[in-house]
């Protein structure tokens, strides 16, 4: 065993078992600040980037962005902080040297030191800009779009078309599945007042290279059935502004341009701002915002419905008060009218006796003929203006039987009372309420109870 064990041991390395003594995370973390924050290297670096998802707030926040020059992705990214007291002059510089605010979607070049936070992680701070840099594609691209479409001719064309007096059928271009679709679909369908929209989905891919290709197709899909919708709506949840360049394409924003029925574009955040805002016929700032704006349209519709029928319901009741005022005055005339006549006659006949008493009778007769005449057509005409009158008021009767509330009723209508008073939304019911709902052939009282 001796000699076993001494030709193996020249072989054996030699082990050292050492006790390891370990570092906090927080340790650690300091360390790692304290390294980024004593490089020479990542202080006062310039740096060229470019902006996105860019918010003032005092100071300013935003990620510095690289994006591939063939494919367009990001390909770096990196939180940037400017901070209140720097942001005053840098703003001041950027402004007077390109006529804009420092926003997203810029291409700049930007002085800035690294920064390590242990509970935020890595991120610089911006402490300088070279305003004189070039604005980043985007913008660029962007203005070259429009500018494009301007001599072409088109820029405005969607723009002018007309609105229906209520756009009920509602063609959405959209990813399937996505949480922007699902806020639009929940906002238009459940609005208090329930208006019955026709919507359906167009899908299309809303992010990438292949976005500007898939929505055009779901366009061609939609133009091939124009007459089946009043209007089109593209939708997008929100991102990050890098996310949106895909929207900056100028085949997508001709056909939106071009597009037969009007187009409302929803597409990111309120400060998100693409190409296709400025082709397309409304500009929302989020998906729920274009339901809203489409529940505005049918609300504001239903109001001038409603004028329009309390204008009548006014103009029926005034005509038919009118009508009731003539014929009671008529009423209370026409006993009279005859007798006076008469009376106006019998006079003149007598006149007449008194001063053709030394007349023949051959003078006289034709003028008793004459006054047999005038007695038969006052009757005549009499009965003719009873006739008119009464004819006239069956005919407004018959529009307020028409108008009346019953009529509603036997239409398939119902009225809601809550304490003698219409209910007209569901906010003025309470839990425990009794309400009263008026049928064309009776009354049901129900009781509210929770949901």
């Amino acid at each position: 065993m001796a000699l076993l064990c001494g030709g193996m041991c020249k072989f054996a390395k030699k082990i050292t078992i050492m006790t390891v003594q370990p570092i906090s995370l927080e340790e650690f973390t300091s360390r790692l600040s304290m390294l980024i924050s004593t490089a020479p290297s990542l202080r006062n670096v310039w740096v060229t980037a470019e902006t996105s998802d860019l918010r003032r707030s005092g100071h300013c926040y935003m990620e510095l962005v690289q994006k591939n020059p063939h494919t367009g992705e990001p390909v770096a990214r990196m939180r940037a902080t400017l901070w209140r007291s720097a942001l005053a002059r840098i703003d001041a510089d950027f402004y007077m040297a390109t006529g804009q605010r420092l926003d997203s979607g810029m291409k700049v070049m930007v002085q800035v030191s690294a920064n390590y936070h242990p509970s935020y992680g890595l991120s610089v701070n911006i402490t300088d800009i070279d305003p004189t840099y070039t604005l980043g594609d985007l913008m660029r691209l962007r203005r070259e779009i429009i500018e494009r479409l301007r001599r072409e001719g088109i820029l405005e064309q969607n723009r002018s078309l007309p609105w229906p007096d209520l756009p009920m059928r509602v063609a959405v271009i959209s990813a399937p599945g996505a949480a922007g679709y699902g806020d639009f679909i929940h906002q238009l369908f459940n609005s208090p007042e329930h208006f019955r929209f026709k919507a359906s989905l167009f899908p299309a891919v809303m992010q990438g290279v292949q976005a500007p290709v898939s929505i055009i197709r779901a366009l061609e899909e939609v133009a091939a059935q124009e007459e089946d919708w009043d209007c089109v709506v593209i939708i997008r949840g929100g991102g990050a502004t890098s996310d949106l360049a895909a929207f900056e394409n100028y085949d997508l924003a001709a056909n939106i341009a071009l597009f037969p029925l009007p187009v409302i574009i929803g597409i990111g955040h309120e400060r998100d701002i693409t190409v296709l805002d400025s082709v397309a016929n409304m500009r929302v700032k989020t998906p729920t915002a274009a339901a809203e704006w489409l529940i505005g349209r049918a609300s504001e519709a239903m109001t001038r419905l409603d004028n329009l029928a309390a204008e009548i319901h006014h103009t029926a009741s005034a005509l038919l008060a009118g009508s009731r005022e003539q014929l009671a005055y008529m009423a209370a005339r026409l006993p009279h009218i005859p007798v006076r006549a008469l009376d106006n006659a019998g006079s003149r006949l007598d006149r007449a006796l008194l001063s053709l008493t030394g007349i023949t009778s051959r003078r006289l007769e034709p003028e008793r003929t004459r006054l047999h005449r005038d007695a038969d057509r006052l009757a005549t005409l009499t009965e003719s203006i009873i006739k008119q009158r009464h004819t006239r008021l069956d005919s407004i009767a018959e529009l307020i039987s028409v108008l009346s509330p019953q009529a509603t009723l036997a239409r398939g209508y119902s009225i809601t009372r809550l304490n003698g008073h219409a209910v007209s939304s569901v906010g003025q019911l309470s839990p425990g309420d009794v309400i009263e709902t008026t049928l064309p052939d009776g009354t049901v009282t129900s009781k509210v109870t929770p949901q």
